[in-house]
Protein backbone atom coordinates (compact mmCIF):
# COMPACT_ATOMS: atom_id res chain seq x y z
CA UNK A 1 0.00 0.00 0.00
CA UNK A 2 1.31 3.26 -1.26
CA UNK A 3 0.76 6.52 1.34
CA UNK A 4 0.06 10.10 0.24
CA UNK A 5 2.76 12.33 0.96
CA UNK A 6 1.08 15.56 0.75
CA UNK A 7 4.52 17.51 0.01
CA UNK A 8 3.15 16.98 -3.72
CA UNK A 9 0.46 19.67 -2.88
CA UNK A 10 1.42 23.01 -4.43
CA UNK A 11 2.45 21.64 -7.74
CA UNK A 12 0.65 18.24 -8.74
CA UNK A 13 -2.74 19.86 -10.25
CA UNK A 14 -1.97 18.09 -13.69
CA UNK A 15 -4.71 17.22 -15.19
CA UNK A 16 -6.42 20.39 -14.73
CA UNK A 17 -3.77 22.55 -17.03
CA UNK A 18 -6.50 22.93 -19.75
CA UNK A 19 -7.25 25.82 -17.86
CA UNK A 20 -12.06 26.52 -18.61
CA UNK A 21 -12.47 24.13 -20.96
CA UNK A 22 -14.90 22.10 -19.84
CA UNK A 23 -15.24 17.82 -20.19
CA UNK A 24 -16.78 17.40 -23.77
CA UNK A 25 -14.44 19.99 -24.99
CA UNK A 26 -11.10 18.69 -23.79
CA UNK A 27 -9.09 16.50 -25.57
CA UNK A 28 -6.27 14.49 -23.25
CA UNK A 29 -3.66 17.16 -22.80
CA UNK A 30 0.03 16.52 -23.05
CA UNK A 31 1.90 15.68 -20.28
CA UNK A 32 -1.08 15.48 -18.10
CA UNK A 33 -2.30 12.56 -15.73
CA UNK A 34 -3.63 10.63 -19.30
CA UNK A 35 -0.39 9.13 -20.05
CA UNK A 36 0.22 5.54 -19.82
CA UNK A 37 3.44 6.73 -17.81
CA UNK A 38 1.97 8.28 -15.19
CA UNK A 39 0.39 4.98 -14.07
CA UNK A 40 3.45 3.09 -14.24
CA UNK A 41 4.13 2.19 -10.67
CA UNK A 42 2.24 2.92 -7.18
CA UNK A 43 3.53 6.17 -5.87
CA UNK A 44 2.93 7.87 -9.72
CA UNK A 45 -0.81 6.72 -9.57
CA UNK A 46 -0.59 7.84 -6.24
CA UNK A 47 0.53 10.95 -6.91
CA UNK A 48 -1.96 11.62 -9.71
CA UNK A 49 -4.86 11.21 -7.07
CA UNK A 50 -3.18 13.64 -5.25
CA UNK A 51 -3.11 16.08 -7.97
CA UNK A 52 -7.29 15.96 -7.87
CA UNK A 53 -7.60 16.53 -4.30
CA UNK A 54 -5.37 19.62 -5.01
CA UNK A 55 -7.17 20.66 -7.83
CA UNK A 56 -10.29 20.87 -5.43
CA UNK A 57 -8.77 22.31 -2.21
CA UNK A 58 -6.09 24.89 -3.39
CA UNK A 59 -6.10 27.77 -6.07
CA UNK A 60 -8.92 29.69 -6.60
CA UNK A 61 -12.70 29.14 -5.39
CA UNK A 62 -14.07 26.49 -6.56
CA UNK A 63 -17.73 24.54 -5.79
CA UNK A 64 -15.23 22.22 -3.49
CA UNK A 65 -13.28 25.15 -1.76
CA UNK A 66 -16.06 27.77 -0.91
CA UNK A 67 -17.99 28.73 -3.64
CA UNK A 68 -20.86 25.95 -2.96
CA UNK A 69 -21.26 27.38 0.57
CA UNK A 70 -20.93 30.90 -0.35
CA UNK A 71 -23.05 31.36 -3.46
CA UNK A 72 -25.48 28.63 -2.92
CA UNK A 73 -25.95 30.16 0.89
CA UNK A 74 -26.62 33.71 -0.81
CA UNK A 75 -29.42 32.07 -3.07
CA UNK A 76 -30.53 30.81 0.07
CA UNK A 77 -31.87 32.68 3.15
CA UNK A 78 -28.42 32.44 5.27
CA UNK A 79 -25.59 34.53 3.67
CA UNK A 80 -25.73 38.04 2.07
CA UNK A 81 -23.72 40.35 0.41
CA UNK A 82 -22.31 43.57 2.22
CA UNK A 83 -22.73 45.02 -0.99
CA UNK A 84 -23.75 45.10 -4.86
CA UNK A 85 -20.29 46.35 -6.46
CA UNK A 86 -19.59 42.76 -8.24
CA UNK A 87 -22.96 42.39 -10.30
CA UNK A 88 -21.69 38.20 -10.83
CA UNK A 89 -22.17 37.86 -7.08
CA UNK A 90 -24.97 39.82 -7.15
CA UNK A 91 -26.62 37.67 -9.20
CA UNK A 92 -26.87 35.25 -6.40
CA UNK A 93 -28.19 37.24 -3.65
CA UNK A 94 -31.37 38.22 -5.89
CA UNK A 95 -31.77 34.97 -7.08
CA UNK A 96 -31.44 36.19 -10.62
CA UNK A 97 -28.63 35.04 -12.51
CA UNK A 98 -27.64 35.17 -15.89
CA UNK A 99 -26.49 32.44 -18.33
CA UNK A 100 -22.84 34.18 -18.71
CA UNK A 101 -22.65 34.52 -15.04
CA UNK A 102 -18.83 34.38 -14.48
CA UNK A 103 -18.39 32.38 -11.17
CA UNK A 104 -21.86 30.08 -12.36
CA UNK A 105 -19.42 29.18 -15.41
CA UNK A 106 -16.37 28.96 -13.35
CA UNK A 107 -18.21 25.73 -10.79
CA UNK A 108 -19.29 24.08 -13.92
CA UNK A 109 -15.92 23.92 -15.07
CA UNK A 110 -14.35 22.89 -12.31
CA UNK A 111 -16.55 20.70 -11.79
CA UNK A 112 -16.12 18.70 -15.05
CA UNK A 113 -12.24 19.10 -14.78
CA UNK A 114 -12.53 17.33 -11.33
CA UNK A 115 -14.17 14.33 -12.80
CA UNK A 116 -12.35 14.62 -16.32
CA UNK A 117 -9.56 13.59 -13.57
CA UNK A 118 -11.39 10.86 -11.99
CA UNK A 119 -12.02 9.72 -15.44
CA UNK A 120 -8.91 9.60 -16.18
CA UNK A 121 -7.31 8.11 -13.23
CA UNK A 122 -9.83 5.30 -13.58
CA UNK A 123 -8.83 5.14 -16.88
CA UNK A 124 -5.20 5.20 -16.41
CA UNK A 125 -5.34 2.66 -13.71
CA UNK A 126 -7.27 0.15 -15.58
CA UNK A 127 -4.36 0.19 -18.57
CA UNK A 128 -1.86 -0.33 -15.99
CA UNK A 129 -0.66 -3.94 -14.89
CA UNK A 130 2.23 -2.81 -13.19
CA UNK A 131 0.07 -1.58 -9.97
CA UNK A 132 -0.63 -3.74 -7.27
CA UNK A 133 -4.40 -4.13 -6.55
CA UNK A 134 -4.32 -3.27 -2.93
CA UNK A 135 -3.27 0.29 -4.12
CA UNK A 136 -5.35 0.04 -7.54
CA UNK A 137 -8.76 -0.87 -4.72
CA UNK A 138 -7.83 2.07 -3.25
CA UNK A 139 -7.24 4.89 -5.87
CA UNK A 140 -10.47 3.55 -7.90
CA UNK A 141 -12.07 3.91 -4.27
CA UNK A 142 -11.49 7.04 -4.02
CA UNK A 143 -11.74 8.00 -7.88
CA UNK A 144 -15.32 6.87 -7.62
CA UNK A 145 -16.24 8.74 -4.43
CA UNK A 146 -14.87 12.04 -5.75
CA UNK A 147 -16.59 11.75 -9.07
CA UNK A 148 -19.98 11.01 -6.85
CA UNK A 149 -19.57 13.82 -5.08
CA UNK A 150 -19.15 16.20 -7.97
CA UNK A 151 -22.01 14.92 -10.38
CA UNK A 152 -23.92 15.29 -6.93
CA UNK A 153 -23.03 18.95 -7.01
CA UNK A 154 -23.58 19.38 -10.39
CA UNK A 155 -27.17 17.48 -11.11
CA UNK A 156 -28.30 19.40 -7.69
CA UNK A 157 -27.25 22.58 -8.61
CA UNK A 158 -28.23 22.63 -12.54
CA UNK A 159 -30.70 19.82 -12.84
CA UNK A 160 -30.29 17.46 -16.20
CA UNK A 161 -26.53 17.46 -16.97
CA UNK A 162 -23.76 15.84 -19.33
CA UNK A 163 -22.73 12.53 -17.70
CA UNK A 164 -19.44 11.08 -19.22
CA UNK A 165 -17.52 8.02 -17.21
CA UNK A 166 -14.75 7.98 -19.82
CA UNK A 167 -11.50 10.75 -21.45
CA UNK A 168 -12.51 9.55 -24.98
CA UNK A 169 -12.49 13.34 -26.57
CA UNK A 170 -14.72 11.92 -29.36
CA UNK A 171 -17.34 10.27 -26.84
CA UNK A 172 -17.56 13.36 -24.97
CA UNK A 173 -17.56 16.34 -27.29
CA UNK A 174 -21.23 16.62 -27.84
CA UNK A 175 -22.64 15.28 -25.01
CA UNK A 176 -26.36 15.91 -23.98
CA UNK A 177 -27.63 16.32 -21.02
CA UNK A 178 -28.96 12.73 -19.08
CA UNK A 179 -31.65 12.83 -16.91
CA UNK A 180 -31.52 13.46 -13.18
CA UNK A 181 -32.33 9.84 -12.26
CA UNK A 182 -30.09 8.74 -14.84
CA UNK A 183 -27.23 10.40 -12.90
CA UNK A 184 -27.98 9.71 -9.65
CA UNK A 185 -27.98 5.92 -10.49
CA UNK A 186 -24.47 6.47 -11.49
CA UNK A 187 -23.74 8.19 -8.09
CA UNK A 188 -25.06 5.00 -6.41
CA UNK A 189 -22.79 2.58 -8.50
CA UNK A 190 -20.00 4.91 -7.81
CA UNK A 191 -20.66 5.11 -4.34
CA UNK A 192 -21.38 1.34 -3.69
CA UNK A 193 -18.24 0.28 -5.62
CA UNK A 194 -16.00 3.06 -3.62
CA UNK A 195 -17.23 1.58 -0.17
CA UNK A 196 -16.42 -2.39 -1.22
CA UNK A 197 -12.59 -1.02 -2.22
CA UNK A 198 -11.73 1.83 0.35
CA UNK A 199 -10.30 0.74 3.42
CA UNK A 200 -11.90 1.60 6.78
CA UNK A 201 -9.24 2.97 8.30
CA UNK A 202 -7.11 6.46 7.67
CA UNK A 203 -3.69 5.11 7.22
CA UNK A 204 -3.38 6.05 3.15
CA UNK A 205 -3.18 9.89 4.87
CA UNK A 206 -0.88 8.96 7.46
CA UNK A 207 -3.60 8.62 9.85
CA UNK A 208 -5.14 12.29 9.03
CA UNK A 209 -8.80 12.51 7.58
CA UNK A 210 -7.56 14.05 4.10
CA UNK A 211 -8.50 10.81 2.12
CA UNK A 212 -11.44 9.52 1.75
CA UNK A 213 -12.29 6.17 3.39
CA UNK A 214 -15.56 3.63 3.09
CA UNK A 215 -16.31 5.65 6.21
CA UNK A 216 -16.58 8.68 3.92
CA UNK A 217 -18.07 6.83 0.85
CA UNK A 218 -20.89 5.48 2.93
CA UNK A 219 -21.71 9.02 4.76
CA UNK A 220 -22.39 10.45 1.47
CA UNK A 221 -23.97 7.29 0.14
CA UNK A 222 -26.71 8.23 3.67
CA UNK A 223 -27.22 11.65 1.85
CA UNK A 224 -27.77 10.76 -1.80
CA UNK A 225 -30.44 8.51 -0.28
CA UNK A 226 -32.43 11.03 2.04
CA UNK A 227 -32.23 13.21 -1.40
CA UNK A 228 -33.67 10.92 -3.16
CA UNK A 229 -36.25 10.35 -0.23
CA UNK A 230 -35.29 6.02 0.10
CA UNK A 231 -35.33 6.50 3.62
CA UNK A 232 -34.57 2.58 4.93
CA UNK A 233 -31.29 3.32 2.95
CA UNK A 234 -30.87 6.55 4.09
CA UNK A 235 -31.71 5.34 7.69
CA UNK A 236 -29.12 2.07 7.04
CA UNK A 237 -26.15 4.16 5.72
CA UNK A 238 -26.08 6.77 8.30
CA UNK A 239 -26.55 3.92 10.97
CA UNK A 240 -23.63 2.43 9.95
CA UNK A 241 -21.42 5.41 10.02
CA UNK A 242 -23.13 6.36 13.51
CA UNK A 243 -22.39 2.99 14.81
CA UNK A 244 -18.33 3.19 14.61
CA UNK A 245 -18.18 4.80 17.86
CA UNK A 246 -14.28 3.97 17.63
CA UNK A 247 -13.56 6.17 15.46
CA UNK A 248 -16.20 9.23 15.25
CA UNK A 249 -18.18 11.00 17.67
CA UNK A 250 -19.82 14.20 18.31
CA UNK A 251 -16.85 16.74 19.69
CA UNK A 252 -18.64 18.37 23.00
CA UNK A 253 -16.05 21.65 22.21
CA UNK A 254 -17.95 23.19 19.68
CA UNK A 255 -14.59 24.99 19.12
CA UNK A 256 -12.77 21.79 18.08
CA UNK A 257 -15.23 20.65 15.45
CA UNK A 258 -14.05 21.91 12.35
CA UNK A 259 -10.37 21.66 13.93
CA UNK A 260 -7.98 19.21 11.14
CA UNK A 261 -8.74 15.64 11.99
CA UNK A 262 -11.33 16.06 14.77
CA UNK A 263 -13.33 13.21 16.21
CA UNK A 264 -16.32 14.38 14.22
CA UNK A 265 -14.50 14.84 10.62
CA UNK A 266 -15.23 12.06 8.57
CA UNK A 267 -13.26 13.47 5.26
CA UNK A 268 -11.70 16.92 5.53
CA UNK A 269 -9.51 18.35 2.37
CA UNK A 270 -6.10 19.81 3.76
CA UNK A 271 -5.12 23.12 1.95
CA UNK A 272 -1.81 23.59 1.39
CA UNK A 273 -0.35 26.41 3.23
CA UNK A 274 2.32 27.76 0.37
CA UNK A 275 -0.26 28.86 -1.98
CA UNK A 276 -3.51 31.25 -2.01
CA UNK A 277 -5.37 30.38 1.76
CA UNK A 278 -1.95 29.23 3.24
CA UNK A 279 -3.14 28.25 6.40
CA UNK A 280 -6.62 29.45 6.09
CA UNK A 281 -9.36 28.03 4.55
CA UNK A 282 -11.30 30.26 1.63
CA UNK A 283 -14.96 30.55 4.24
CA UNK A 284 -11.96 32.16 6.63
CA UNK A 285 -10.72 34.27 4.35
CA UNK A 286 -13.80 35.06 2.71
CA UNK A 287 -16.24 35.93 5.97
CA UNK A 288 -14.09 37.37 8.27
CA UNK A 289 -12.87 40.95 7.89
CA UNK A 290 -9.21 41.98 7.51
CA UNK A 291 -9.68 44.04 10.51
CA UNK A 292 -12.01 46.31 12.24
CA UNK A 293 -11.80 48.78 9.98
CA UNK A 294 -13.62 46.54 7.27
CA UNK A 295 -16.57 44.93 6.93
CA UNK A 296 -17.23 41.21 6.34
CA UNK A 297 -17.29 40.42 2.29
CA UNK A 298 -20.50 38.57 3.30
CA UNK A 299 -22.21 38.44 6.66
CA UNK A 300 -25.41 36.27 8.12
CA UNK A 301 -29.21 37.21 7.32
CA UNK A 302 -31.51 38.18 10.25
CA UNK A 303 -33.47 35.40 9.34
CA UNK A 304 -30.84 32.96 9.94
CA UNK A 305 -29.61 35.19 13.36
CA UNK A 306 -33.27 34.97 14.75
CA UNK A 307 -33.38 31.05 14.19
CA UNK A 308 -31.15 30.04 16.60
CA UNK A 309 -32.62 29.35 20.29
CA UNK A 310 -31.83 31.87 23.36
CA UNK A 311 -29.39 29.42 24.75
CA UNK A 312 -27.44 27.64 21.46
CA UNK A 313 -24.52 27.60 21.59
CA UNK A 314 -23.81 27.27 18.37
CA UNK A 315 -24.74 31.01 18.35
CA UNK A 316 -21.82 31.49 20.76
CA UNK A 317 -19.26 29.84 19.32
CA UNK A 318 -20.02 29.58 15.65
CA UNK A 319 -20.98 33.59 14.87
CA UNK A 320 -18.98 36.24 15.32
CA UNK A 321 -19.47 39.96 14.70
CA UNK A 322 -17.84 43.39 13.62
CA UNK A 323 -18.70 47.10 13.88
CA UNK A 324 -18.46 48.84 10.88
CA UNK A 325 -19.57 52.20 10.44
CA UNK A 326 -21.87 51.69 13.39
CA UNK A 327 -23.49 48.77 12.35
CA UNK A 328 -23.04 45.35 13.73
CA UNK A 329 -22.47 42.05 10.77
CA UNK A 330 -22.57 38.95 12.30
CA UNK A 331 -20.59 36.35 10.36
CA UNK A 332 -19.85 32.09 10.43
CA UNK A 333 -17.31 31.31 12.39
CA UNK A 334 -16.44 27.90 11.85
CA UNK A 335 -13.16 28.83 10.33
CA UNK A 336 -11.01 30.91 12.73
CA UNK A 337 -7.95 32.30 10.42
CA UNK A 338 -8.80 35.10 8.48
CA UNK A 339 -7.18 37.48 5.94
CA UNK A 340 -5.61 39.18 9.30
CA UNK A 341 -4.27 36.17 10.35
CA UNK A 342 -3.43 33.74 7.29
CA UNK A 343 0.25 33.12 7.27
CA UNK A 344 2.83 31.70 4.49
CA UNK A 345 3.63 28.31 5.85
CA UNK A 346 1.47 28.85 9.15
CA UNK A 347 0.32 25.52 10.70
CA UNK A 348 -3.24 24.51 9.42
CA UNK A 349 -5.12 24.48 12.73
CA UNK A 350 -8.35 23.50 10.78
CA UNK A 351 -8.96 21.37 7.06
CA UNK A 352 -12.12 22.32 5.39
CA UNK A 353 -14.53 19.91 6.48
CA UNK A 354 -16.26 17.55 3.38
CA UNK A 355 -17.94 15.53 5.63
CA UNK A 356 -19.03 15.38 9.32
CA UNK A 357 -21.23 13.21 11.66
CA UNK A 358 -23.36 15.64 12.73
CA UNK A 359 -25.09 15.77 9.46
CA UNK A 360 -25.13 11.82 9.86
CA UNK A 361 -27.80 12.67 13.15
CA UNK A 362 -29.93 14.73 11.44
CA UNK A 363 -29.99 12.47 7.76
CA UNK A 364 -31.03 9.43 10.12
CA UNK A 365 -33.42 11.57 11.97
CA UNK A 366 -35.63 12.75 9.10
CA UNK A 367 -35.08 9.12 7.73
CA UNK A 368 -36.38 7.43 10.85
CA UNK A 369 -39.11 10.33 10.58
CA UNK A 370 -40.13 9.30 7.68
CA UNK A 371 -41.00 5.99 8.41
CA UNK A 372 -37.44 3.99 8.61
CA UNK A 373 -35.68 2.46 11.52
CA UNK A 374 -36.91 3.06 14.68
CA UNK A 375 -39.91 5.84 13.92
CA UNK A 376 -40.68 9.09 15.47
CA UNK A 377 -38.99 7.46 18.86
CA UNK A 378 -35.83 7.15 17.19
CA UNK A 379 -35.85 10.39 15.27
CA UNK A 380 -36.17 12.45 18.19
CA UNK A 381 -33.21 10.65 19.98
CA UNK A 382 -30.94 11.38 17.07
CA UNK A 383 -32.82 14.96 17.19
CA UNK A 384 -31.82 15.33 20.66
CA UNK A 385 -27.76 14.10 20.52
CA UNK A 386 -27.19 17.45 18.16
CA UNK A 387 -29.94 19.39 20.40
CA UNK A 388 -27.91 18.45 23.49
CA UNK A 389 -24.57 19.47 21.92
CA UNK A 390 -25.76 22.89 21.04
CA UNK A 391 -26.69 23.04 24.64
CA UNK A 392 -30.43 23.11 24.08
CA UNK A 393 -32.90 20.99 25.91
CA UNK A 394 -34.47 17.59 24.79
CA UNK A 395 -36.89 18.10 21.99
CA UNK A 396 -40.31 19.96 23.37
CA UNK A 397 -42.72 19.33 20.92
CA UNK A 398 -45.61 17.11 20.17
CA UNK A 399 -44.64 13.61 18.93
CA UNK A 400 -46.26 13.66 15.23
CA UNK A 401 -44.29 13.23 12.10
CA UNK A 402 -44.92 17.05 10.92
CA UNK A 403 -44.06 17.98 13.84
CA UNK A 404 -40.73 16.15 14.54
CA UNK A 405 -40.11 16.75 10.76
CA UNK A 406 -40.32 20.83 11.30
CA UNK A 407 -38.06 20.80 14.23
CA UNK A 408 -35.19 17.81 12.33
CA UNK A 409 -35.41 21.11 9.57
CA UNK A 410 -34.84 23.65 11.62
CA UNK A 411 -31.94 21.99 13.24
CA UNK A 412 -30.27 21.26 9.99
CA UNK A 413 -30.83 25.18 9.37
CA UNK A 414 -28.62 26.11 12.53
CA UNK A 415 -26.23 23.19 12.77
CA UNK A 416 -25.04 23.15 8.95
CA UNK A 417 -25.53 26.65 8.23
CA UNK A 418 -22.74 28.00 6.02
CA UNK A 419 -21.42 24.77 5.00
CA UNK A 420 -21.33 23.54 1.29
CA UNK A 421 -24.93 24.81 0.30
CA UNK A 422 -27.50 22.82 2.55
CA UNK A 423 -29.75 25.08 3.14
CA UNK A 424 -30.23 25.82 -0.31
CA UNK A 425 -30.18 22.06 -1.42
CA UNK A 426 -32.53 21.21 1.57
CA UNK A 427 -35.32 24.35 0.78
CA UNK A 428 -35.46 22.78 -2.57
CA UNK A 429 -35.67 19.36 -1.83
CA UNK A 430 -38.19 20.31 1.08
CA UNK A 431 -40.61 21.73 -1.99
CA UNK A 432 -40.48 25.33 0.30
CA UNK A 433 -37.84 26.95 -1.58
CA UNK A 434 -40.27 29.49 -3.34
CA UNK A 435 -42.38 30.39 -0.47
CA UNK A 436 -39.53 30.63 2.09
CA UNK A 437 -37.31 32.52 -0.09
CA UNK A 438 -39.85 34.68 -1.51
CA UNK A 439 -40.89 36.02 2.22
CA UNK A 440 -37.31 36.28 3.53
CA UNK A 441 -36.04 37.99 0.50
CA UNK A 442 -39.03 40.27 0.37
CA UNK A 443 -39.36 39.89 -3.72
CA UNK A 444 -40.95 36.88 -5.85
CA UNK A 445 -38.36 34.16 -6.22
CA UNK A 446 -39.48 32.39 -9.44
CA UNK A 447 -39.70 28.07 -9.48
CA UNK A 448 -36.95 28.46 -12.46
CA UNK A 449 -34.35 30.09 -10.46
CA UNK A 450 -33.99 26.96 -8.34
CA UNK A 451 -31.77 25.67 -11.16
CA UNK A 452 -28.72 27.80 -11.75
CA UNK A 453 -28.25 28.38 -15.50
CA UNK A 454 -25.80 26.52 -18.16
CA UNK A 455 -23.31 28.75 -18.52
CA UNK A 456 -23.88 30.40 -22.00
CA UNK A 457 -20.21 29.50 -23.09
CA UNK A 458 -20.89 25.35 -22.76
CA UNK A 459 -24.25 26.10 -25.19
CA UNK A 460 -22.10 27.71 -27.51
CA UNK A 461 -19.73 25.30 -27.75
CA UNK A 462 -21.94 21.97 -27.64
CA UNK A 463 -25.25 22.03 -29.72
CA UNK A 464 -27.04 19.42 -27.79
CA UNK A 465 -27.34 21.13 -24.76
CA UNK A 466 -30.83 23.04 -24.05
CA UNK A 467 -30.76 25.44 -21.21
CA UNK A 468 -32.92 25.15 -18.20
CA UNK A 469 -36.36 26.54 -18.27
CA UNK A 470 -36.31 30.54 -17.35
CA UNK A 471 -32.86 31.43 -18.96
CA UNK A 472 -32.35 32.79 -22.44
Amino acid sequence: MVKYSFVFFGGCAIFLSFGCKKLVQVPPPVGSITTSATFSTDQEATEAMAGIYNGMINGTVTPFNGATTIYCGTSADEIQFFDNLNNDEWQFQINSLLPSNSFNALSWVQAYSTIYGCNAVLSGIAGSASIHDSVRNELVGEAELVRAVAYFYLTNLYGNIPYSGTIDYNKTRLMAQSPNDTVYSHIIADLRDAQSRLPEDYSVGHGEKIVPNRWAATAFLARVYLYLRNWQEAEAQASSVLGNTGSYGLEPDLNNVFLANSREAIWQLQQSNQTFTYNGTVDGLYFIPYDENNPPHAYLTPTLLASFEDSDRRRAFWVDSADYLGITYYYPYKYRIGPGQQQVGGTDSAYYMVLRLGEQYLIRAEAEANGAGGGIGSAVTDLNMIRSRAGLGPYPGPMDKDAVLSAIYHERQVELFAEWGHRWLDLKRWGTAVQVLSANKGTAVTPTALLFPIPVSELQADPNLTQNEGYY
